[in-house]
């Protein structure tokens, strides 16, 4: 499925938090969705979800606006797994994972054989199988996670986006999930702060900041010391892995008193903003 938007926008009480964002995912395109806190990424991507009414602006499936779908059509193209999904139940691990069948289901009626089927595969794919009748206030939080991107593929959508799907995950998980991701075959857009992670994983990197998208591309063209000081306002260098991806090392963030880099050619079209003075820490939420 092919994700597009036009000239998307979004604000809140007056604020732009999204700003005339023109986007093109391919089918199959495994696309990772980066920058700063409050830089825009979560807010995005609930507009490209249908859970956020733009100020302006389309986003289309396969070329066909969502303006006019209703949620139960939406969810059948698209599955999201937000960063916190949290929610306090005594239904056992299958029934939350089951949860992804709703939008295939007449209100008045429960899970068929073919619900229960793709129920257990997705709590396979995830490596849930065996948790599959506890109760969800005994699962920890990575399995938690893990549970919630089972109910997403047990939506068999066309399309996937994931906000910081790897929070609470171990690294082996992190890097499980994020191999499985990519070989779904699906379009996938994720946002992630684990930036060797995503240029590892993904086809391409979009990087935001201050909802504005100011490099596109492969992750070699888009993630560049000189991008790392100016957005995330960290000292980093980068090496290139077995793969040929970047791996980015710290050496800490830049102070107030640091050298910030004049600014650096975007792969879009649109200017990137002037940075403000570097803080000590980056203060905010995505």
């Amino acid at each position: 499925m092919r994700i597009t938007t036009e000239g998307l926008s979004w604000s809140v009480s007056g604020r732009p938090v999204v700003r005339g964002v023109d986007l093109d995912i391919a089918p199959g395109e495994t696309v990772g969705l980066i920058g700063p806190n409050g830089s825009g990424k979560s807010s995005l991507l609930r507009c490209l979800a249908g859970l956020r009414v733009p100020d302006a602006g389309t986003v289309r499936y396969d070329g066909r606006s969502i303006r006019d779908w209703s949620a139960r059509r939406i969810a059948r193209r698209i599955a999201f797994v937000e960063q916190d999904s949290g929610f306090d139940t005594d239904l056992r691990v299958a029934d939350v994972v089951g949860l992804g069948r709703t939008p295939f289901r007449d209100r008045w009626h429960g899970p068929d054989g073919t619900d229960r089927a793709v129920v257990a595969a997705a709590l396979d794919r995830v490596g849930l199988t065996a948790l599959a009748e506890r109760s969800w206030k005994s699962l920890s939080g990575g399995e938690r996670q893990r549970a919630h991107i089972a109910r997403a593929f047990a939506q068999q959508p066309y399309g996937l986006l994931l906000d910081e799907p790897t929070n609470h995950l171990d690294v082996k998980h992190q890097w499980e999930l994020m191999e499985l991701l990519a070989g779904t075959g699906q379009t996938v857009l994720v946002a992630l702060h684990d930036l060797t992670l995503a240029a590892r994983h993904c086809d391409r990197l979009l990087l935001m900041h201050q909802g504005l998208p100011v490099a596109s591309g492969a992750p070699a063209a888009v993630l560049t010391a000189e991008r790392l000081a100016r957005f995330f306002e960290v000292d980093a260098e980068l090496a290139t892995d077995g793969l040929g991806r970047p791996a980015v090392s710290y050496r800490g963030p830049l102070r107030a008193t640091a050298h910030v880099p004049p600014p650096v050619t975007t792969s879009t079209s649109t200017p990137a903003p002037a940075p403000a003075p570097a803080p000590a820490l980056r203060q905010g939420t995505s």
